[in-house]
Formats: structure tokens, sequence, C-alpha cells
């Protein structure tokens, strides 16, 4: 279209017309300021988890690993985990009264969630936009075609010359709501891969640490040795708790 064709359609459009045209504007630009933040945001947290992960685990303690995790997680999606992990919960408090397991498992996955909503952030927006801006620019279309055909018939007169151009005009309304949505549809399924990659990764972080702390703080288990000669389990009752 050029663009003598488009200041004659923004002239020749009503408030809705306008409003239509602006809106869809607003929504391109909306979708790409978050296409390229998020394309900007996932790439160095993959680049993050890569390094962070190995370079934590191989710290020789946990003081070292969180130094590690300073150094290499740039984003700041493995030190909540690891924070979650060390921290004591208040005494005289519901959370207190829970077992340590329970309270350690809960602290983890409430980590864990604010950091993949930190990295789903803007996903909705993206699927708003992709499935309703082909509808916004139809209706744009509409519109225009309607508001097109009201100023031929009070013309008097009726050509394809006088038809063809203001919906022609009124046409590109659809195709800008297509530009729109699909370069938001494709970041969406795109982003949406890599996030989910992203929060597997966590999720086994999450996971291995759980088990380390767990490890840690459970207290040693004395075996006890059957009449048999072999190590049993905790069973009450057992023949080697029995004086002979």
């Amino acid at each position: 279209m050029t663009t003598t064709g488009f200041e004659h359609f923004w002239s020749q459009g009503d408030f809705i017309t306008r409003s239509v045209a602006a809106l869809l504007l607003l929504m391109s630009i909306s979708a790409w300021v978050v296409i390229l933040w998020k394309g900007w945001l996932l790439r160095r947290v993959n680049v993050d988890l890569q390094r962070a992960v190995p370079a934590f685990w191989a710290a020789p303690s946990l003081d070292d690993g969180r130094a590690q995790l300073a150094a290499f997680d740039r984003e700041s999606v493995l030190r909540p985990l690891v924070d979650a992990a060390v921290t004591t919960p208040p005494g005289g408090t519901l959370e207190a009264r829970g077992h340590a397991d329970s309270q350690l498992t809960r602290r983890l996955r409430d980590a864990l969630h604010r950091v993949v909503g930190q990295l789903q952030f803007g996903q909705v927006l993206l699927a708003s936009i992709g499935s309703t801006a082909p509808f916004i620019g139809l209706f744009g279309t509409v519109w225009g075609i309607y508001h097109a055909l009201l100023s031929i018939s009070t013309a008097g007169a009726i050509t394809i010359e006088r038809v063809s151009g203001p919906v022609g005009e009124a046409l590109v309304m659809t195709a800008a709501g297509l530009a729109v949505a699909i370069p938001a549809v494709l970041a969406y399924n795109v982003f949406g891969k890599r996030v989910a990659a992203s929060e597997a990764e966590l999720e086994g972080f999450a996971h291995d640490l759980r088990e380390m702390m767990v490890r840690e703080d459970a207290p040693a288990l004395p075996a006890v040795v059957s009449a048999r000669g072999g190590a049993s389990g905790l069973g009450s009752g057992s023949a080697a708790s029995r004086p002979a």
C-alpha cells in the first residue's frame, strides 16, 4: 500500500477505523518488545544453566557453591532455590511445626514456582495478541467496507473504480491483523518450548538439592543385626533385639 493510499485511507476513516489501526499498531509494538526481550532473556538463562549447575555441584561446600552461582547465575534462576533450601522458618509458626522434609519441599516448590513464573512472563500477552489480532483486523475491514459503501451510495453512480479503491484499502486491515498475529504466535510456541526445557532443568536441580539437604540433615540410623547375622530393617521385636 502506497503512502498516498494510506493517507487517503486514514483521512477517509472515522473514529472506529482509526482506533482499530492504532490498536493494531500498539499490539505489534508490544509483541515485538516482548519477543526481543524474551529471546534475549531465555538465551541467557539457557547459558547460565549450562554453566552454573555443573559449577555448583563441583564446589567443595555449599557456601562455595553459592559463590559459584553468584558468578554464573546472571538471571537469578538458581540462587532462589539454594536460598530456599537453607532458609530456616521462624519459630512459633505453623511453618516451623511441620516436618523438616515437608518444610524443605514446600520452600523449594514455592521458589521454583516463582522462578518459572518469571520465565513465563509475557507469554499471556503473546497468546492474547496472536489470538485476537486477526479478528481485530477483520473487524476493521468490515467496518471500513461498510463505511466506504455508505460514502459511495451517497455519491450516486456506482462504478467498479469507485468501489475497488475503498474496499481494497479496507482489506489492508485484515492483512495488518495477520501481520501482527503471526510473529506473536510463532514466538509463543518457540518460547514455550524453551521455558519448558528450562523448567525441566530447574526441577532436576531442585530435586537433587533437596536430596542433598535431606541426606545432610538426616541422623545416622544404626543397623540392626538379625539372628541370622545379616543387617535387617527397623522391625519391631526382631530376633536381634531380644536377649538370648
